[in-house]
């Protein structure tokens, strides 16, 4: 516990220590990333909704800042996209599909994947890893513990040559305050968030698999296949902080409730 501690003491501290006049991103666009449906929700919630189907969204986040584009998560692979049937995965648990690239999303908005000069991942799950190599030119964020965590097939995550910066904590994107990856291990060793300050819109805290959906965010409960609990627990709890702090909303990537209700391309918020 002492270890979850510390990274939450640790983080508050560098959130604090932001400018005081934090600026704030241009534009924030979600897209569709994919489709998850499962036959037992208690995946996630154990012992919970034992044999409940859920279906899942799947969402990557497109940022304008200043002259800049950020992507955040890159989802399922684009090649689904040709498969109408989609395909199953977890060893059959899940049945996964898209039905727009990543790609072509962009280029809806006019936005090529060279434009893209950096991205960042919350973890190397294939549902939010899919398409990182679409834009081979853009410096990849993750954390230094992800990036090494071996697969399961023992090989890399990332192709070896791709721009990386491995993170050891929080990190400003952009020095000054508007967007932040937040720390907030447990789903995997390396989990990240990602707070985003807009004007309008104000703070939104994007969840990555920090959560899964609002009930579990309800109930503090922690999928039993996470890399560690305690690290879940206190990563939950640092980013309830962080949305006090910042009056932030919560943007929970896997909630297919809350993902139809918001805006999509070609809208967007600020």
């Amino acid at each position: 516990m002492r270890f979850a501690y510390l990274i939450v003491t640790a983080g508050v501290a560098l959130l604090g220590a932001l400018p005081a006049a934090a600026q704030s991103a241009d534009r924030l666009y979600i897209l569709d990333c994919g489709h998850i449906s499962a036959a037992d929700q208690s995946r996630w919630s154990p012992a919970v909704n034992v044999g409940v189907p859920i279906e899942l969204s799947d969402n990557c986040y497109l940022i304008r800042h200043a002259q800049s584009w950020f992507l955040w998560d890159t989802g399922l692979p684009d090649a689904l996209a040709a498969k109408p049937e989609g395909a199953v995965a977890a060893n059959g648990a899940l049945h996964v599909s898209r039905t727009k690239t990543l790609v072509g999303q962009l280029a809806e908005l006019g936005v090529k994947p060279s434009d893209i000069q950096a991205l960042g991942v919350s973890h190397t799950h294939p549902d939010h890893i899919g398409n990182v190599e679409a834009f081979p030119q853009a410096m990849l964020y993750v954390q230094k513990a992800e990036y090494e965590w071996p697969s399961e097939a023992g090989q890399p995550r990332f192709a070896p040559d791709h721009p990386v910066t491995k993170l050891e904590g929080d990190h400003d994107v952009f020095g000054d305050g508007a967007v932040v990856i937040i720390s907030t291990p447990g789903h995997t060793p390396g989990h990240q968030s990602l707070l985003v300050r807009l004007r309008r819109t104000g703070a939104v805290v994007l969840s990555g698999d920090a959560v899964h959906f609002k009930d579990n965010w309800d109930g503090r409960r922690v999928p039993g296949f996470n890399f560690d609990k305690e690290q879940t627990l206190a990563s939950m709890q640092r980013i309830a902080d962080i949305m006090v702090k910042e009056r932030a909303q919560l943007w929970i990537n896997h909630d297919k409730p809350q993902s139809d209700a918001q805006k999509k391309p070609p809208e967007f918020y600020q």
